[in-house]
């Protein structure tokens, strides 16, 4: 099965705008697919934690629609996250507590190196995976 990547024009199928990049973008993936069987086309968490500031800071959404908005790309069949499930569900828990952004690196350090994440951030310390580094 080939694998490729992409970078923050998952963005753009976020987003939607503007509408013609949108439209572009979405028929170059499915034709990428249509063209070769077995095609994964995933994105990074590194790509993935980018759009979701983006979302905010350039498209003026909220966190909540930034992460709703990110999984329903990652989930339409187009684009995949790269850690598959686990991404969708940091992407979904990190509506309480930690934010997504901290819960991405620790996905990244979890499942790449099996090392604790460190931390001085309290709400991230009581994630799984991570550990407080000083009692502040």
């Amino acid at each position: 099965m080939k694998l490729c990547a992409v970078d923050t024009c998952i963005l753009r199928l976020s987003a939607g705008d503007p509408a013609e990049l949108f439209a572009k973008t979405v028929e170059a993936l499915e034709n990428l697919l249509n063209r070769h069987l077995g095609l994964r086309i995933v994105a990074h968490n590194m790509v993935i934690g980018e759009a979701y500031i983006a979302l905010q800071k350039h498209y003026g959404f909220t966190k909540p629609e930034s992460r709703q908005s990110l999984a329903d790309v990652l989930t339409s069949g187009l684009v995949e996250p790269l850690d598959g499930l686990a991404t969708l569900e940091v992407i979904d828990s990190a509506a309480k507590g930690a934010g997504l952004m901290d819960r991405l690196i620790l996905l990244d350090s979890h499942t790449r190196h099996t090392a604790p994440l460190l931390t001085l951030d309290a709400a991230l310390a009581k994630v799984p995976g991570a550990e407080k580094l000083l009692a502040v």
